[in-house]
């Protein structure tokens, strides 16, 4: 209930600087946040209920619309969850390969972040330069599986190509060059005082209230909880690699997040120069058919279907239920899968744990006394994308 002294303003679902359709109802005391009611669901697009329509590989490409910044990523948590609802055990090769790719991602989409982000703060600069090595992620991409942006590379069981020459030289070279770059960037931004004034001391998450609203990913670590899900359950080959988890300076400002940010793009270039470098012999996809449901009764005739459900439903009985859930480390937090089988060739149901959704959740109880122009930094600091928010 507003005072006498407070004013509802709305901030989107068109404003720029909220990163997608997203509103934000702010309640100002002058330019004092009293209150902020984030709302969503202007991009719901029914994804969930989508793959229950669809076979277990048709729902690959569709997971690229999540996180449409990192589709590599979204391609291997539901790749994963399949495969251990199948018992799926993959090459060691197309493992490597997966890590390169969701590691491409996870720089690709740090630096859509780092240059949005200086633009929301008044930084044009920075803007053109992490776009500039983000096309050089795009061109591999575009060189492996033929896609730029939804770069469905993943299959159930492996990935879709092998690494050719031209690839791997691409890559190497891009694991070269990009540490400069990193250095450019901070060269900007890492001690400019108009940067700094706009990001210390700004949208603080402590940790308890970080682990409280369930975040994920670099809004938690750098709250000071190293918690990282290729370290604590690692999942194709991260146990190979070696590489650290940043978390901040203690802070847990809107600072802390952009260093731990910069610092896991270097970790991501170290880990993808392991990966090419060691790549292992062997195939790039399991030794099983196209499409591999889980057990199932099977009727010979459609007759013997129809007879089958008319049991089921006179009876109340219920084919037997499998379930799996599987996550990965996704560059905005922890994005899970989780499926109920009942047997076909499709997910009976299937849910998916986004770390935007979650990472959202905070966003009143931190922005609570700032200014309103922090609130764009605030924002900007959770790295959010609609696409995997609403589903």
């Amino acid at each position: 209930m507003k005072t006498i002294h407070e004013m509802e303003v709305n901030m989107g679902p068109q404003h720029p600087a909220t990163h997608g359709v997203f509103r934000a109802i702010l309640t100002l005391d002058g330019e004092i946040i009293t209150e902020v009611e984030p709302h969503i669901g202007y991009l719901h697009r029914g994804i969930e209920k989508l793959a229950e329509e669809k076979r277990y590989g048709q729902f690959i490409p569709i997971t690229d619309r999540l996180d449409y910044l990192s589709a590599p990523s979204n391609n291997l948590a539901y790749c994963l969850a399949v495969e251990a609802l199948l018992s799926i055990d993959i090459p060691k090769k197309a493992d490597y390969i997966r890590v390169t790719l969701a590691e491409l991602a996870r720089c690709a989409s740090h630096l859509v972040w780092l240059g949005t982000h200086a633009l929301d703060l008044g930084a044009f600069t920075p803007f053109l330069y992490t776009f500039r090595e983000r096309e050089l992620i795009l061109d591999i991409f575009e060189e492996y599986c033929g896609s730029r942006l939804t770069a469905s590379c993943m299959r159930i069981g492996g990935v879709s190509y092998d690494f050719n020459k031209e690839i791997i030289e691409k890559i190497r070279n891009f694991t070269k060059v990009f540490p400069k770059k990193i250095n450019e960037y901070e060269s900007l931004l890492t001690k400019n005082p108009i940067f700094l004034r706009r990001t210390q001391n700004v949208g603080v998450i402590p940790k308890e209230i970080a682990i409280n609203y369930g975040l994920s990913g670099p809004s938690l670590r750098a709250s000071g909880v190293p918690m990282d899900i290729r370290k604590n359950n690692p999942y194709c080959a991260y146990k190979d690699f070696d590489f650290i988890i940043p978390t901040g300076r203690g802070i847990s400002d809107v600072y802390d997040r952009y260093l731990v940010r910069i610092q896991e793009m270097k970790e991501a270039c170290h880990i993808i120069k392991q990966a090419v470098n060691n790549l292992p012999e062997g195939r790039f996809l399991a030794d099983c058919p196209m499409i591999v449901p889980p057990e199932r009764k099977k009727a010979d005739t459609e007759i013997e279907i129809l007879i089958h459900h008319f049991h089921l439903m006179v009876e109340g009985f219920k084919p037997q239920v499998s379930e799996v859930y599987r996550s990965i480390e996704a560059p905005k937090g922890e994005l899970g899968f989780y499926i109920i089988s009942d047997g076909s060739n499709k997910p009976y149901r299937l849910k998916i744990r986004a770390p935007s959704f979650a990472n959202i959740s905070c966003i009143d109880e931190i922005s609570r006394g700032s200014l309103v122009a922090d609130i764009v930094a605030i924002i900007g600091s959770l790295d959010i994308v609609l696409g995997e928010i609403d589903r």
